[in-house]
């Protein structure tokens, strides 16, 4: 578990991962080539820019989402945040974000990757940088209650199909 093990997952992953849209396509190259000059740019330190891991957490029937109103951003988006060193690839990074920021236990990650997005933010460095996100599927158990925790003003599950106005994009997709 170290930086090394997280660039060297991040950069796997993305090497597997085959998007059907150009526009992915051209992402998935970018990431690549920002790993490829950034040793540790799965962590928060590189400043100009890093790899964070988020989630789409699904309900057990895959019905609902659970989305977070985020404070900083101030809208609806997924679970997840940055990678840490004691994280052993970006994957155990997302399923770890997302237990910690839903309260749920037995989450199940879907193995390879569900999507990638790339935006700029001022996140807890305190100067504004970009966030190169890798987006993992995961599927909650049966009756799982969310426990809102102190990074969210609000957690939900929303159905599928009747997503909140100002959700991100790339869950309507």
């Amino acid at each position: 578990m170290s930086a090394r093990s997280l660039h060297a997952s991040a950069t796997e992953i993305l090497e597997t991962w085959s998007p059907a849209k150009g526009s992915d396509q051209s992402l998935r190259e970018a990431m690549l080539a920002f790993l490829g000059s950034a040793p540790r740019g799965c962590l928060r330190e590189h400043a100009a820019g890093h790899i964070t891991a988020s989630a789409i957490v699904y309900s057990h029937d895959g019905a609902e989402v659970l989305l977070t109103l985020h404070p900083r951003v101030g809208r609806w988006i997924q679970l997840g945040g940055h990678c840490e060193e004691e994280d052993a690839t970006v994957a155990d990074a997302a399923l770890r974000e997302a237990t910690e920021e839903s309260g749920i236990d037995g989450l199940v990650l879907d193995p390879g990757l569900f999507g990638a997005q790339a935006h700029p933010i001022t996140c807890s460095l305190g100067q504004p940088t970009r966030h190169l996100d890798l987006l993992f599927r995961i599927t909650a158990p049966a009756g799982a209650v969310p426990v809102r925790s102190a990074e969210s003003t609000d957690l939900r599950w929303w159905r599928v199909g009747a997503l909140p106005d100002n959700a991100d994009a790339l869950l309507a997709r």
